[in-house]
């Protein structure tokens, strides 16, 4: 259990990790804490946005939809590689999941299928929307991969989680497909040669 770090100190890992950064707004301030707590985090979580275009996938992650208020995450990876922050504290990205897979996440052992959303995993979670279509033929350029890589890694280093607190959003709640077009076990080995 773990309370989530200040924004400033967010902000220092993902530089010392070597992520490039562009802070968005008043990112720090910009959440949805007045719809419930944020924290005790346990882990990191990837989507993909389905959209195309850096400059508007970034718009989108920190307004929202007319269905879903934003922040939609607290970074948005676009394709060059660049993380931006969009929002801090409670955001709109995991919505209700599977309580065995939190518990899972915790005890950092092998994810059980996610059969039931019972849980709100936007107080648990920090969320990473990536820029791409999700439609299983939007390529993934390598430094945006990298870039995926690194903000897992470094949110995880700082607070002494392994690979396995890094999970997508299709093993959270059921009917998810995010993220398409690479795999979450492929992510973790990345991540965890990366924390070694």
């Amino acid at each position: 259990m773990a309370p989530p770090m200040s924004a400033g100190t967010f902000l220092d890992v993902l530089r010392d990790e070597g992520v490039t950064v562009v802070e968005v707004g008043d990112w720090r301030e910009h959440n949805r804490n007045h719809k419930g707590p944020w924290g005790p985090v346990h882990g990191v979580m990837i989507h993909h946005t389905v959209t195309h275009g850096a400059e508007r996938t970034v718009r989108i992650c920190y307004d929202g939809r007319p269905d879903l208020p934003g922040p939609l995450c607290h970074g948005v990876v676009t394709k060059d590689g660049t993380v931006h922050l969009v929002g801090y504290g409670r955001a709109n990205h995991a919505g209700p999941g599977d309580d065995d897979v939190l518990r899972a996440v915790i005890a950092e052992k092998a994810l059980p299928p996610d059969n039931e959303a019972n849980t709100d995993g936007n107080r648990h979670f920090y969320g990473f929307e990536c820029e791409n279509l999700g439609d299983g033929e939007d390529p993934w350029p390598e430094a945006q991969l990298e870039a995926i890589e690194k903000v897992a890694a470094a949110v995880c280093r700082q607070h002494g989680w392994s690979e396995r607190s890094v999970i997508g959003h299709l093993e959270w709640q059921p009917g998810k497909v995010d993220p398409r077009g690479f795999s979450m076990a492929w992510l973790r080995e990345r991540v965890r040669d990366r924390l070694k």
